[in-house]
């Protein structure tokens, strides 16, 4: 009964083995790419045809058939060598399966060995035989020396092979374990053949059909998915994330895990629950979004893109391309163009203003001239002179602010101390008092953070403020006057051109610190919370500490 069961034993593996590759050879008829097709088609076919032979070994009813039927075995057994480095050559996107010089080389190669293997009967070389009754009745092999050059010369081109399936797994940056599992399921034989050979607990016969038939059907069925999203982003370098028709994460390149942390651990959950905000830029049509990046912040364009295995859609790739430069053209182009509508509405303002008072002036000036009071005449003209010249002097102050919200080319460390001094000393701030909290240093144009922090302090003075407080946190600055607080009107409408908030004087001087600010890449805002007058906050400046601030 023991012996029966092994006997069993083994027909059932190298069954199983003949069964699964006939239905795998179906499957690996449908993928899509030709080369990989053909090369993964033969080892599939390779493996089934070697383990049915195999099989014909242990059930011959005689040991001239089982002699026949192992000698066969080992002619289809090496063609799944050259079938296996074509299916990594074309899997990996080489091209050495399409060379001539390779492909004559491998056939002639394996003409030579096949011809060593078929007349073994002859020369007995390769291998001997002789009958054995254990663990059951059947042709017991012994191998030769050439047998063992031809293996060693198999594993090494079928390591060959392995490597470039490594090498394409890394450079697109996505996880080997699955790689590395198929690798442990084929090596495995190699390791009851060397038991079988050294030992008598098992069969010294060739195990490697299983391991290589293990190999091609998860491939195809457990891995399958996985093996096809490497192949389609081999040579991209963006972040991808793999998800099934249902939408479900189940695959994600390294580069992804770098920049969604939520991906690690994520396999098998719903995309749109892991980034939710992700999921719904989609439907987008302008899909970028924003990441921040060693201390910048990046953009990235997301696409989705489906794919299939013959007619079906099995799912679809999720790719994050870097177009930081690009959209940071985009982002200052919009706000060049936000700047100019703005120069102009705050021009349009002013021009019909000054038309305005330009006009009551003189009407004033002639009525008073026909009631004879000239004083009264000459002080309207004068007002109305000062009121042009004014004009002009906005229009002028436009065109400076106009150069200084180009794109910044160059910035330098500033000591933010220093700036706020020279700032307070160009600016009209007639008799108001200054404090300052915190004195970290920022990375700007020295320029145009003066220009902006005097456009803060002109405004607070304007707003009636007594005192103005700056701070300066980790991340921002802020400018606080105790002057009018803002009341209800829009905090937006203070930074807007031409909007006249909280009056047409002031109106120019806080949109003038948020383009300065934006020019940094920075952001301007009203502290809302703030009851005491009006604070400017100035976030996104990032911080650099000063010399000897890390010793102390």
């Amino acid at each position: 009964m023991g012996l029966s069961l092994v006997f069993l034993a083994y027909v059932a593996a190298f069954g199983a083995a003949v069964v699964g590759c006939a239905v795998g050879l179906r499957r690996a008829l449908r993928v899509a790419d030709a080369g990989t097709r053909r090369g993964l088609a033969g080892v599939v076919a390779g493996s089934g045809g070697w383990a049915l032979f195999e099989l014909a070994f242990l059930v011959a009813p005689s040991a001239f058939l089982q002699y026949v039927a192992y000698d066969l075995s080992l002619v289809v057994g090496l063609s799944t060598v050259g079938a296996w480095l074509y299916f990594c050559s074309a899997y990996t996107g080489r091209s050495f399966h399409h060379n001539t010089t390779y492909r004559r080389a491998a056939v002639a190669t394996y003409v030579s060995i096949v011809a060593v293997k078929l007349t073994n009967h002859v020369h007995g070389l390769y291998f001997t035989t002789r009958a054995v009754d254990s663990p059951f009745p059947h042709l017991a092999i012994q191998h030769g020396t050439i047998h063992w050059l031809v293996a060693g010369l198999s594993y090494a081109l079928v390591a060959v092979g392995f490597f470039m399936l490594f090498e394409l797994f890394l450079e697109a940056d996505y996880d080997t374990r699955p790689l590395g599992a198929l690798v442990g399921v084929t090596a495995l034989p190699v390791a009851l053949d060397v038991v079988g050979f050294a030992s008598p607990l098992l069969v010294d016969i060739n195990y490697e059909p299983l391991g290589v038939a293990a190999f091609a059907l998860g491939v195809l069925y457990v891995y399958e998915e996985e093996f096809l999203a490497v192949q389609l982003t081999d040579g991209v370098d963006d972040a991808v994330v793999y998800l099934d028709g249902a939408d479900r994460i189940r695959e994600s390149n390294g580069r992804a895990r770098d920049l969604f942390a939520a991906l690690g651990g994520a396999t098998g959950e719903r995309f749109d629950d892991v980034l939710p905000d992700i999921a719904e830029t989609l439907g987008d049509d302008h899909p970028v979004v924003a990441r921040a990046d060693d201390g910048e912040t990046r953009y990235y364009l997301v696409t989705d893109t489906s794919f299939s295995l013959g007619q079906s859609d099995i799912g679809r790739m999720v790719v994050f391309s870097d177009v930081t430069r690009t959209e940071r053209k985009r982002r200052e182009l919009e706000r060049h163009n936000e700047q100019l509508e703005g120069f102009a509405a705050a021009i349009r303002h002013e021009l019909l203003n000054t038309l305005q008072i330009i006009g009551g002036r003189v009407t004033v000036a002639g009525n008073a001239l026909d009631s004879g009071d000239v004083e009264a005449a000459r002080e309207s003209l004068r007002t109305a002179s000062e009121t042009t010249d004014r004009m002009s002097g906005i229009v002028e102050d436009l065109s400076v602010l106009a150069r200084h919200g180009k794109t910044l080319e160059d910035t330098e460390r500033v000591d933010f101390r220093a700036a706020v001094a020279d700032a307070w000393a160009d600016a009209d701030v007639g008799d108001l008092s200054l404090s300052v909290e915190g004195d970290a240093d920022v990375v700007a144009d020295p320029t145009r953070v003066r220009e902006l922090l005097a456009s803060a302090f002109a405004f607070a003075a304007h707003n009636g403020a007594s005192e103005v407080t700056v701070e300066r946190g980790d991340d921002w600055f802020a400018v606080a006057g105790d002057g009018r607080p803002p009341g209800d009107a829009d905090p937006e409408a203070f930074f807007e051109y031409g909007s006249a908030v909280p009056d047409s004087e002031a109106g120019i001087l806080l949109p003038n610190v948020r383009m300065l600010a934006a020019v940094h890449g920075w952001s301007a805002s009203l502290d809302t919370d703030y009851e005491d007058g009006v604070r400017v906050v100035v976030s996104g400046t990032g911080s650099v500490s000063r010399p000897g601030d890390d010793a102390a």
